[in-house]
């Protein structure tokens, strides 16, 4: 999209919504001298704090800079949803500010695909690794998740204080040094999730390899791959490891485990 025709559609789609708002819901008092609906500009510009001048340019596509700041306050005062506020963003041009604390809550649909992906291990999890949704073929390599507190069905908890001892991973320091480089991205990119730190300070205090990993801090990215486990019931199997992201929550990921068609049993 070029720049004047961005320019153009952030004008158009700012119009829109101004237009779909409703003055008195918006602190205004009724009037029966409005000629178009919603708010007029000078009305947005006060509710976002700017000048008239300057927000009827933003709408005209004229070619000036805004800041996030800006965007930020038309957002408030339009009283947006979260996927018209992520348009605005990408029209201005603008990285999307992180997202804070996200709901645990997970989609009815989604949940019922963990379950009828077994045997195949699947499970639904968050940027830092809790478990929201697993399936029986999962909760069967972990064992005893049910009877797990739930700040301790995590990924990350397991790895770094039984999946070793376990003997779950053939290799396990391979898998550990991953998950510490991908939870090292995931602390940037959700600041304001207190989960992330809570969770860092529980793994330094309870896993000397956690510290030594952290302390290398090395940064990983999720890719797609084998991986080795030995089966409590089956022995070795290799696993392809697919990663899928929900389309409604940016937050919560479905892990699916493939045998590998030339996996080796032992």
């Amino acid at each position: 999209m070029s720049d004047l025709v961005q320019r153009e559609e952030l004008g158009a789609f700012l119009r829109s919504r101004r237009e779909a708002t409703d003055p008195v819901q918006a602190g205004f008092q009724p009037s029966t001298r409005r000629r178009t609906p919603g708010l007029r500009r000078e009305e947005l510009a006060q509710l976002a704090g700017l000048s008239v001048t300057w927000y009827t340019w933003i709408e005209q596509g004229r070619d000036i800079s805004v800041s996030r700041q800006v965007i930020e306050s038309l957002a408030t005062a339009l009283r947006l949803t979260e996927p018209e506020r992520i348009h605005l963003f990408t029209l201005a041009g603008l990285a999307l500010p992180p997202s804070g604390p996200h709901p645990r809550r997970v989609d009815p649909l989604l949940r019922r695909l963990v379950g009828e992906l077994y045997p195949k291990p699947a499970y639904v999890m968050t940027p830092f690794w809790d478990l929201l949704a697993y399936n029986d073929g999962y909760a069967e390599l972990l064992g005893g998740l049910d009877q797990r507190p739930e700040g301790e069905r995590n990924i990350l908890w397991l790895t770094f204080t039984e999946s070793r001892g376990s003997g779950l991973f053939v290799d396990w320091e391979g898998e550990a040094r991953s998950l510490a480089g991908q939870f090292r991205a995931a602390l940037a990119q959700y600041p304001d999730d207190p989960r992330g730190p809570e969770l860092l300070e529980a793994l330094q205090n309870a896993s000397d390899e956690f510290r030594d990993l952290w302390a290398e801090g090395g940064i990983s990215g999720f890719s797609s791959s084998r991986k080795q486990i030995h089966h409590p019931r089956h022995g070795r199997v290799d696993h392809d490891y697919l990663k899928l992201a929900d389309a409604h929550d940016e937050q919560q990921s479905l892990i699916v485990f493939l045998q590998a068609e030339d996996a080796v049993q032992k």
